[in-house]
């Protein structure tokens, strides 16, 4: 699922997910803020929401 894929990539990046919460609509972590830039550059590739992907 989503989620999985999710921690698939977050793991790839060497990423270390502290804390995890999920709801019906979302999935929320709490990682290190030194890879804020990269998980979310990651996540967006990821997910086709990159710029390239437009």
């Amino acid at each position: 699922g989503i989620a999985s894929r999710m921690f698939e990539v977050l793991a790839h990046e060497g990423i270390n997910i502290q804390m995890i919460s999920t709801s019906e609509i979302k999935t929320s972590v709490v990682i290190e803020d030194k890879y804020l830039e990269l998980a979310v550059r990651a996540l967006h590739k990821a997910f086709g929401l990159d710029a390239n992907s437009a």
